[in-house]
């Protein structure tokens, strides 16, 4: 353990010091959430500073202070110079409402000085606050940003946290401390934007293999170029859900985890992330057909709406999340100008209808093993589990049906020289469903079956044989 050599007082930061979050952003996005026209509001509120601002958010949104995330090696840290009976002031640029939240939780500051309606408590304006305290008597410091840099310089300890301690010259500091360094910002990005869910993205090419112009390459770039803008879309908004869902999923059995939920990465960086994202996105969809960026801003509109009020709807979340797969397979054929049947929009919407309701099944199983009633973000409770279980067996079914006329479809059976073979498909889609249900009901799914049947072995075995089957058939 670390020992203190000194006596001095220690003022800690509240922001990114002793929480790995920002208090002022994470206020901001609860009340966005609450009624995304507070945009208006809260740049009003700017316009007449950033202390205003922080009053202002203050008097609307109740922080859920049990849930954030602090550094934990700082935390045992001060829980050790407590016992010591060493003075903690608490000392934050967050409005005077929040700080006091945060200790009344912890339970661990002497004292507590926030921001207030007029007074912004960073930087100088904090180190004239200090010293007026310290009455020009020694004291420690503890922050995370070249922004602490006025008051390490005048501090007799230096304690540096959540920080990279080169990208602030801490050498020139005395007696220096550090704890909890950050994680590399650019890797917990790449994990926020779920390359792994870029698999769900093939099925733009689903037209084109149904077609058999597999050789066009012309075709093939159009298609590559739908699949990067809709990668880059889907990446904007699990990183929007991501910052819209921080208090959910930190309540969450598995969720917990994320970047964002656990603050190894900051919510600054996730606003200004997910916005570019979806602007380059757009950007490529402007090289293709104009129907495909109607379908890319319908896509982009209806994952906003789900993120904000949608997926809070009984039932209407999976519906729209089938919907959304199904937007996938016509974005495909707009952005190559070619037709889909109905029969495979149906079948599609009914298929990924299933899968929805299984992951639905199969986060109820979990949080019911964890002892709890209710998903978290969600309005499913233990109650629902058979309803779920037969609703989605119903729409599996129903897929399977409307597979069968799909390849019985005049439209289909043109396309084959021998479309009797593609009857072949139809028992090795049957048992795939019947697999991913039995997984699911056994509580073994890991709550995602679209990602299951693309990394199941059975399942790449089901989708290759399909592959065959359809060049025998064509």
């Amino acid at each position: 353990m670390i020992k203190s050599k000194e006596n001095t007082p220690l003022f800690v930061d509240l922001d990114g010091t002793l929480l790995k979050t920002d208090i002022l952003f994470e206020e901001i996005l609860i009340l966005l959430k609450r009624n995304i026209f507070y945009c208006l509001s809260l740049l009003f509120w700017l316009a007449r500073g950033r202390a205003y601002l922080k009053f202002q958010l203050s008097k609307r949104v109740d922080m859920p202070v049990e849930t954030l995330p602090v550094n934990t090696e700082f935390l045992k840290y001060l829980h050790m110079q407590k016992k010591e009976n060493r003075e903690l002031i608490l000392i934050s640029g967050s409005n005077q409402k929040a700080v006091d939240e945060v200790n009344n939780h912890m339970k661990l500051f002497d004292s507590t000085f926030g921001s207030d309606e007029n007074i912004n408590l960073t930087s100088r304006t904090k180190l004239k606050k200090i010293e007026m305290l310290t009455k020009g008597k020694p004291f420690s410091y503890a922050g995370n940003s070249r922004e602490d840099t006025v008051i390490w310089n005048k501090a007799s300890q230096a304690v540096i946290v959540n920080c990279k301690v080169k990208t602030i010259n801490s050498k020139k500091f005395k007696n220096t401390l550090s704890f909890d360094p950050p994680e590399p910002a650019l890797s917990q990005l790449f994990r926020s934007v779920r390359p792994h869910q870029w698999l769900k993205n093939l099925l733009v090419f689903i037209p084109l293999i149904l077609s058999h112009q597999l050789s066009n390459t012309g075709l093939i770039s159009d298609l590559l170029i739908t699949f990067i803008s809709f990668s880059l879309c889907a990446s904007s908004v699990y990183l929007m859900n991501d910052l819209f869902d921080l208090s959910h999923d930190r309540n969450h059995l598995t969720k917990f985890n994320r970047p964002f939920a656990s603050g190894s990465l900051s919510v600054v960086t996730g606003l200004i992330a997910a916005p570019c994202l979806f602007v380059l996105g757009a950007i490529t969809a402007f090289y293709l057909p104009i129907n495909f960026l109607i379908i890319f801003f319908i896509y982009g509109l209806i994952n906003f709406a789900y993120s904000f009020y949608l997926k809070n709807i009984f039932m209407l979340d999976v519906v729209i999340l089938a919907f959304l797969y199904t937007l996938r397979i016509m974005a495909g054929a707009e952005s190559i100008e070619l037709q889909t049947t109905s029969w495979l929009l149906g079948f599609s919407f009914s298929l990924f209808l299933g899968l929805a309701l299984v992951k639905r099944v199969a986060e109820l199983f979990n949080i019911i093993s964890a002892g709890k009633t209710k998903i978290e973000g969600r309005a499913y409770h233990k109650e629902h589990m058979n309803f779920l279980k037969y609703t989605g067996i119903f729409s599996s079914a129903i897929a399977i049906g409307i597979f069968a006329f799909y390849i019985t479809d005049p439209k289909t059976t043109e396309l084959y020289a021998e479309p009797l073979i593609l009857w072949a498909i139809f028992p090795l889609i049957s048992y795939l469903l019947f697999r991913i249900w039995k997984t699911a009901l056994k509580g073994e799914m890991s709550e995602d079956p679209v990602l299951f049947a693309l990394t199941d072995h059975i399942g790449q075995i089901i989708v290759a044989c399909c592959g065959v089957i359809l060049w025998l058939a064509s």
